[in-house]
């Protein structure tokens, strides 16, 4: 679901304070909704056997909460202190001075005890925000999964509530010493986008993919 969350401000504890370069702090609500909706990829940080571990996987938000899943075989997938994080990168900054390169980026950073889901209608509600925020409009589409399937599977909920945004936009900051005409200073954009659909090798020859499939 995608609550108006525009006015809704971060409410920043001790660990989600921006400290270094406060201006890139965002504070509406709507941009941390923003870093997530837009992403594919979160990377889950946590410590296990007295060892930090990051792990990228996938993830779907409905309201407040963020959701993601993996086998009942998966060691991490448990209760406990996590720290969930997105990024975007937008452009790599050349500046006239090596100090001051850097990169455009929108970013989000979640610390929560992630909890695992009991209840069978959130646990498939979470599944299908899941599935939907990889791929829209699939889970109406494809098979949903069986209760063997739904029995090996593990979903985390991971609360919204502690969390900040930092965001950089715009060009170089060089220092007014180091501006000059001899030596190029501006930012190069990165961006990313979908590919042609590649059918499987069972799909009928000439069957086009269904509407909601990515395409653009």
């Amino acid at each position: 679901m995608r609550p108006d969350s525009t006015g809704v401000t971060l409410s920043p504890t001790p660990r989600t304070t921006v400290g270094r370069l406060r201006e890139r702090g965002a504070t509406d609500r709507a941009a941390l909704y923003d870093v997530l909706d837009t992403g594919l990829v979160c990377h889950v940080g946590f410590v296990r056997e007295d060892a930090p571990i990051v792990l990228p996987t996938g993830y779907g938000r409905i309201d407040d909460t963020l959701y993601i899943h993996g086998s009942t075989g998966a060691r991490w997938l448990r209760e406990g202190p996590v720290c969930v994080t997105v990024t975007h990168l937008d452009g790599i900054v050349y500046a006239r001075s090596v100090f001051h390169f850097s990169m455009n980026y929108r970013s989000a950073v979640v610390l929560a005890d992630a909890r695992t889901v009991t209840d069978e209608a959130e646990r498939r509600a979470g599944l299908e925000a899941i599935v939907e925020h990889l791929a829209p409009g699939s889970w109406g589409y494809a098979r949903v999964p069986s209760r063997k399937e739904m029995a090996a599977t593990v979903v985390l909920a991971v609360d919204l509530a502690e969390a900040s945004v930092k965001i950089r936009t715009g060009p170089p900051g060089d220092d007014a010493e180091d501006i000059t005409d001899e030596v190029w200073a501006g930012v190069v954009p990165l961006s990313s986008g979908f590919g042609v659909p590649r059918p499987d090798v069972h799909v009928p020859a000439g069957a086009g993919p269904p509407p909601h499939v990515h395409t653009r």
